[in-house]
């Protein structure tokens, strides 16, 4: 489904989130602070755009992904990024050796999430971080109904319009109503291993930013 939608897909999200993706990713940057020398996975990088702050920053950045299609993509636009194919809940990386781990809007897409939780965990050096960017639940009432029309409504017309496969923006729409509410998904960062867990919402809770800390 990836690999179907990887050529527009920088476009598509542009077009879909009102131009706000650029401002949640910008908030991303702020969060995972990436220095010179730091190592940082960008985990479920698609095309690499959201890897690009980093690399600016003067970090190392390795950006992964399981669609063989986004990467592909992304090695034509960037082919200076070391973009590595991987499985998010078999990570293919040594424990410890990443400063900041983070992953945008891709949390949601895989199939066993406790499971990337703990490989985020694992291949984090001890005083490490993570940074989760990911589509959330609105917190006032009357907003996130209009959100929830927003997304099954207009979303897939918008999306038949801009994408070359709409239907995976159906799947997204669906993806999103079924995603568990901020304070679960901390609980699960919980489980997994990170402390000092925290979030903020962006955009009324259209999208949460989650952070924790590998223990030293």
């Amino acid at each position: 489904m990836f690999d179907d939608v990887a050529a527009n897909y920088d476009l598509t999200n542009d077009v879909l989130s009102l131009g706000q993706d650029r401002r949640w990713r910008k908030e991303v940057a702020k969060a995972v602070d990436a220095r010179p020398g730091q190592r940082v996975l960008d985990l479920a990088a698609g095309t690499g755009t959201s890897s690009l702050p980093f690399a600016h920053a003067g970090a190392y950045v390795v950006p992964c992904d399981f669609s063989l299609g986004m990467l592909r993509e992304g090695k034509k636009r960037h082919p200076w990024l070391p973009l590595t194919a991987g499985d998010a809940t078999r990570l293919p990386f040594r424990d410890g050796v990443f400063d900041a781990v983070t992953i945008s809007f891709g949390l949601r897409n895989v199939q066993d999430t406790d499971a990337a939780l703990r490989e985020l965990y694992r291949v984090t050096k001890p005083g490490g971080r993570v940074v989760i960017c990911e589509f959330s639940h609105p917190t006032w009432a009357p907003f996130r109904t209009v959100y929830e029309e927003y997304l099954m409504r207009a979303l897939p017309p918008v999306a038949r319009a801009v994408s070359s496969n709409p239907d995976a923006y159906v799947y997204l729409a669906e993806s999103i109503q079924s995603w568990p509410d901020q304070p679960a998904l901390a609980r699960r960062l919980q489980r997994a291993g990170w402390s000092k867990v925290a979030w903020r919402n962006l955009t009324g809770g259209i999208v949460a930013l989650h952070r924790g800390t590998k223990a030293a």
